[in-house]
C-alpha cells in the first residue's frame, strides 16, 4: 500500500512540473504598438489623473516610443549574432539616453507639477523592481554554475 501511495505521489509531482514547465515556455500573444500605447495610457490615466487633453497628447508620444523600443529589440537581436565594437554600443547607449532625455522633457510639458513628481516615483519603482528581479536571477544563475561546478569535480 505504502508503494503504491509513493507510486501516485510521484507521478502527480511528474506531471504537476511537466504542466509548470509547459505553461512557461508557452509564449504569450504579441500585442501591437497600438495595443500597448492603449494600455499604456489608460494604467497612467488612472495612476496620474490624466485629462482628455493630456491623454490625446500622450498617445503619439508612447507610440513613438513603443516603436522605437521594438527597434532597438531587433537591433539588439542581430547584435547578438556578432558582436558589437565598443564606437557601436557608445552610439546605441548614446542614442537611448538621448531618447529618455527627450521623452522625459515631453512628459513635463504635459503633465503638471504633481503629476510628473507622480510619475518619477513610478518610474523609481519600476526600476527598482526590475533591479531586484535582476539580482534575483543573477544569485539563481550564480547557484546553478555553483552546482555545475561540484557536479563535475564529483566525476
Amino acid at each position: 500500500m505504502k508503494k503504491i501511495a509513493s507510486i501516485l505521489i510521484l507521478v502527480f509531482a511528474f506531471t504537476f512540473s511537466t504542466q509548470a514547465q509547459k505553461n512557461r515556455n508557452e509564449k504569450s500573444p504579441q500585442l501591437s504598438i497600438e495595443q500597448h500605447t492603449v494600455l499604456a495610457v489608460k494604467k497612467m490615466t488612472l495612476a496620474l489623473d490624466l485629462t482628455k487633453k493630456q491623454q490625446n497628447e500622450l498617445k503619439p508620444l508612447l507610440r513613438a516610443q513603443g516603436a522605437e523600443k521594438k527597434a532597438a529589440m531587433q537591433k539588439r537581436k542581430e547584435a547578438r549574432k556578432n558582436k558589437p565594437t565598443a564606437d557601436e554600443i557608445f552610439a546605441m547607449k548614446n542614442k537611448q539616453l538621448d531618447s529618455q532625455i527627450a521623452f522625459k522633457s515631453k512628459m513635463k510639458d504635459i503633465l503638471n507639477k504633481e503629476q510628473f513628481d507622480k510619475f518619477e516615483k513610478m518610474k523609481k519603482g519600476r526600476k527598482m523592481k526590475g533591479n531586484k528581479m535582476m539580482k534575483k536571477k543573477k544569485m539563481m544563475m550564480e547557484k546553478k554554475g555553483k552546482k555545475n561546478r561540484k557536479e563535475h569535480k564529483k566525476e
